[in-house]
C-alpha cells in the first residue's frame, strides 16, 4: 500500500482543509477485551469516511489489530517516540489506506513500554493531543481505539477526545464492566478533562433471537435511552472473516448484514454528531 508524505505545515494528500465546525476526536473505549472496540473502530471509521468526511483513525493497542485490519504491517514506532519521547508525527507516518478519505496512525508493539515510560514524563495523559493537535485541521473526524484497559494510554485518548464511544457486547458481564468506565469517565471529567461526553453506546456482537441480547439490549434502552445507539451490530461471520483479508468490511463484503449495520451507524453517528452541534 503506498504512502504519502505529509507534514503539519502542508495539506494531507487526499484531503481537503476542515471548513467544518471543527474536527471531533472520538476515543472508542472499553476496558473488557473482546466486546468489538477495534472491529468498530475500525469499521465506523471506514463507513464515516466514504460518506466523504476526511477521517483518521489512530491505532493506540498495542496489539495492533486496528492496523493490520487494513493490511498494514505494524512496525511503525512513530506513535510510541511521540507520546514517549515528545517527537513530532508527521511524515510518512499517517498512511493511506485504500479507503479514499481514510488515514490511519498505526501501532505497534512498542506501545506496551509507552505505559511504564509514561509515567514519568511530563503532562503525561496529554501527549495524544499534542500529537494530533497539528492535523485536526485537516480532519473532520479522529477516531482513537483504545487498548482494552483503564491504563495511561487510554487515558491519553480520554484527554484528547471530545466524547467516547463505548461498544458493549450484549451480555450482563459486559452491563458490570460498563458501570466502571463510566465511573472512570466521571473521575476523567474530574480531574484531567472536565468536556469529555459520553457520546454513545453501541451493542455488538447482537443476535436478537436471543432472550439474553434482547434484555440486555432493553435494559441498557430503559436506562440510558439518549445514549444507546438504535443500530445493533449483529454476530457476523464476514465481519470477523475481514480482517484477516486486511480490509474492512464494506471492502471485503458490503452487502454482508455487518457491513449494512455499519453503514446504518455511520448514518447515525453523524445525525447525532449534527445534533451536539446545534445544542
Amino acid at each position: 500500500m503506498q504512502e504519502k508524505t505529509l507534514t503539519p505545515q502542508s495539506p494531507v494528500s487526499g484531503t481537503r482543509e476542515n471548513s467544518s465546525p471543527g474536527c471531533r476526536v472520538i476515543a472508542v473505549v472499553n476496558q473488557k477485551g473482546g466486546v468489538g472496540k477495534t472491529t468498530t473502530s475500525v469499521n465506523l471509521s471506514a463507513c464515516v469516511a466514504v460518506a466523504d468526511k476526511p477521517t483518521l483513525l489512530v491505532d493506540l493497542d498495542p496489539q495492533s489489530n486496528a492496523t493490520s485490519a487494513f493490511g498494514i504491517s505494524a512496525d511503525d514506532s512513530a506513535l510510541y517516540r511521540s507520546l514517549v519521547l515528545g517527537d513530532p508525527l508527521g511524515r510518512e507516518f499517517i498512511q493511506d489506506t485504500e479507503i479514499k478519505r481514510l488515514k490511519i496512525v498505526p501501532s505497534s508493539v512498542d506501545l506496551v513500554g509507552a505505559e511504564l515510560e509514561l509515567a514519568d514524563v511530563d503532562n503525561r495523559t496529554g501527549r495524544l493531543k499534542a500529537s494530533l493537535e497539528p492535523y485536526k485541521k485537516y480532519f473532520r473526524y479522529i477516531f482513537v481505539d483504545c487498548p482494552p484497559s483503564l491504563s495511561l494510554l487510554t487515558l491519553n485518548a480520554l484527554k484528547a477526545a471530545d466524547e467516547i464511544l463505548i461498544p458493549i457486547q450484549a451480555e450482563y458481564f459486559a452491563l458490570e464492566g460498563l458501570a466502571r468506565l463510566i465511573k472512570t469517565v466521571d473521575r476523567v471529567r474530574g480531574s484531567i478533562h472536565p468536556g469529555l461526553r459520553l457520546g454513545g453506546i453501541v451493542l455488538t456482537m447482537y443476535d436478537a433471537r436471543t432472550n439474553l441480547s434482547r434484555q440486555v439490549g432493553e435494559d441498557l434502552r430503559s436506562h440510558m435511552p439518549d445514549l444507546v445507539y438504535r443500530v445493533a451490530i449483529p454476530r457476523s461471520v464476514r465481519l470477523a472473516e475481514a480482517p484477516s483479508h486486511g480490509r474492512p468490511i464494506i471492502a471485503y463484503d458490503i452487502s454482508s448484514s455487518g457491513a449494512q449495520a455499519y453503514l446504518a451507524m455511520a448514518r447515525e453517528f453523524l445525525m447525532r454528531v449534527e445534533l451536539k452541534g446545534h445544542e
